[in-house]
């Protein structure tokens, strides 16, 4: 066990991934059972997930993939910061003890939602320098590249991180850059214990070994580190003290030139000039509702949003509490969490048509118009709904968008895809003020690209751009024409930070004095095209079905995103499930089927749930990694 872990750590979905049992509720777990937690469920769960109880707090929460970053988190909490400081000192934090997402030479986006009621977007999300061009992964006779969007310097794109948490502080934090980035120079400094997980990572990244910075910093010029070992990171500490006193040296000052340098000594395309040019922009979150609560989530360059949306407003005509209900008697139907064939299917095909304009429609909305408002109608979502067939999938070549609601759709559109391997992280002060922050390098460790001297990994983001309409990316997803590169262009991305609030509280009569909402669900999530997926699910884990947070996280998980059209599980699935829907029509893909050493799951879900009635605040830390963190106080 860590050092400095909780006490009673959770095991590892890598460890029980294909042996999770269910069991009826307990006198044990009644404590803990959605119906205490949730205001309004539509049911209490009449089974449960063996997952440890949610982590209480009274005051103030950090969920973070990381449990240093969490503990940096509730130290800048209990220093008087509030939600925003803790969310940058965690931001910070993670580029230091978990480099495989956690960054500074990446980029994100950060949703923050302040007790008074204002909600803010602050995009801080890569773009393309300005020397990109549309066909700069094509060679002479028109083919991608291999590994030239994905693989050292020219994949990288102009980094958003520092801009957007120095943003952050300076607009909505109290306590001062230096003040919350003091942790993560400390754990730079000083180093952090690496567990098993993060070491065998560390060894097994075959793009930090092809550049020499990278293989010295991070894999010991091949002594690897191993389970025990303490990390330090010396270079990187002098950054962080370098951004702390002055961030803008890192887009107009001596660190900007730095960093320029490096990259073009490598052959990328990364100009001080484009680093000049960087800005966070705030921009207004989207706004929709869903049984009774409202949803604030992402507006673009994040698709996350407008699909969750979509999806949800197509949910909410079924009544999703009693299709679970189904068959969880029936002997040859074992049921793990909240899964039943029945919703299922009504989920996955609410998934398919929104995943289906996601493909056609979303972009950058800088370069890119977009019918956001006809996309999240819920009278849109209505005629989506008729088209759902009681039991049958719909197969998504047959699929035909309702007609009347939406322009014609730009021409060669595809579905454009990002890296898995991202990370996000919930905040709670006790004010009530709530963070929901996702940010990634797009591929596990970047481009493999240490900047110089400077200690930190670089993005190969530009990947997250089309390379050519119609061909995959590294994730075997084809892409659009209206996601191609273009310079000063941000990629499209399915990050989907979102807070679920509560309705207005209003006294009797009528007077004007209602006061705002109060949060009452914080979630995000990595897994590239899944994330949105896993966060719609979460929602309808805890808003319809009734599990507690924890449960919600540990669930096991499902996607579809229209093409291909696979319905894809985790490994731990319930096999009576898939085996149902695969005899209605589905094509069934289970992660990882084939290698009995994978535990064959995605995603990592970081929530903070807001008891309403007592205030306590409940966070989960997802199950599916060793050393993530929920912390409180």
């Amino acid at each position: 066990m860590h050092p400095r872990r909780r006490a009673n750590p959770h095991p590892s979905l890598r460890l029980i991934a294909g042996c999770i049992a269910v069991a009826l509720a307990s006198a044990s777990t009644a404590a803990q059972t959605p119906a205490q937690e949730t205001p309004q469920p539509s049911r209490t769960a009449p089974y449960t997930i063996v997952s440890p109880p949610p982590t209480r707090a009274q005051h103030a929460m950090v969920v973070s993939v990381h449990h240093d970053a969490s503990d940096a988190g509730i130290e800048i909490l209990k220093a008087g910061g509030n939600a925003v400081d803790a969310a940058v000192a965690v931001g910070f934090a993670l580029a230091v003890v978990f480099p495989q997402a956690g960054n500074l030479g990446g980029g994100g986006f950060m949703l923050v939602r302040m007790h008074t009621g204002a909600a803010h977007f602050i995009d801080y999300r890569e773009q393309a320098p300005a020397a990109a061009t549309a066909a700069m992964y094509l060679d002479a006779h028109g083919n991608v590249v291999p590994d030239a969007s994905t693989l050292g310097y020219k994949a990288i794109g102009v980094p958003g991180t520092v801009a957007g948490l120095a943003y952050a502080e300076k607009t909505y934090g109290r306590l001062g850059l230096a003040r919350v980035m003091a942790p993560a120079i400390r754990l730079a400094t000083e180093g952090y214990i690496l567990s098993d997980e993060e070491a065998t990572d560390l060894a097994a990244a075959r793009n930090l070994a092809a550049f020499p910075a990278s293989r010295r910093i991070f894999q010991r010029d091949g002594n690897f580190f191993k389970s025990g070992d303490r990390f330090t990171q010396p270079e990187l500490a002098a950054t962080l003290r370098r951004i702390a006193a002055d961030p803008k040296t890192f887009y107009t000052g001596a660190m900007a030139a730095e960093l320029a340098a490096s990259v073009q000594q490598g052959g990328g395309l990364l100009t001080a000039a484009d680093l000049a040019a960087y800005q966070a922009k705030d921009r207004e979150p989207l706004l929709g509702n869903y049984r009774g609560y409202d949803i604030v989530t992402a507006p673009p360059p994040s698709a996350g949003g407008i699909v969750l949306l979509e999806i949800l407003n197509i949910l909410s005509g079924y009544d999703l509490a009693r299709a679970g209900m189904q068959n969880i008697t029936a002997p040859d139907m074992p049921l793990l969490g909240d899964r039943t064939p029945q919703q299922v299917h009504l989920i996955v095909e609410a998934f398919r048509r929104a995943y289906m304009d996601r493909a056609d429609y979303l972009g950058d909305p800088d370069f890119v118009p977009m019918p956001v408002q006809q996309l999240t109608s819920p009278a849109y979502a209505a005629a989506w709904r008729k088209s759902i067939q009681p039991v049958a999938p719909s197969p998504s070549a047959t699929l035909t968008r309702p007609a009347g609601f939406l322009p014609p759709p730009p021409s060669g559109a595809y579905l454009p895809a990002e890296s898995t391997q991202t990370t996000h992280f919930s905040v709670v002060d006790a004010e009530g003020n709530a963070v929901a922050n996702t940010y990634t390098l797009n591929n596990t460790f970047g481009s493999g690209v240490t900047a110089g001297a400077l200690g930190f990994l670089l993005n190969d983001e530009m990947d997250d751009f089309t390379a050519k309409p119609g061909v995959p990316n590294m994730y075997g997803l084809i892409q659009s024409a209206a996601n191609a590169i273009a310079p000063g262009k941000r990629p499209l991305s399915n990050m989907t930070p979102t807070i679920v609030v509560g309705p207005e509280v209003c006294p009797p009569g009528p007077s004007l004095q209602c006061k705002p909402g109060k949060p009452l669900l914080v979630l995000g999530s990595p897994g590239g095209s899944t994330i949105i997926t896993t966060v719609a699910n979460d929602i309808i884990s805890i808003l319809d079905n009734g599990l507690n947070v924890q449960q919600a996280a540990d669930a096991p998980r499902f996607h579809h995103q229209y093409l291909p059209d696979v319905l894809q599980v985790e490994k731990a699935f319930p096999l009576g499930v898939v085996e149902k829907l695969r005899a209605s029509g589905y094509t069934v893909s289970r992660a990882n089927q084939a290698d009995e050493h994978n535990p064959g799951v995605w995603g990592s879900s970081e929530m903070i749930y807001i008891d309403p009635k007592t205030g306590t605040l409940l966070g989960a830390d997802d199950q599916r990694h060793h050393f993530g963190k929920a912390a409180g106080y």
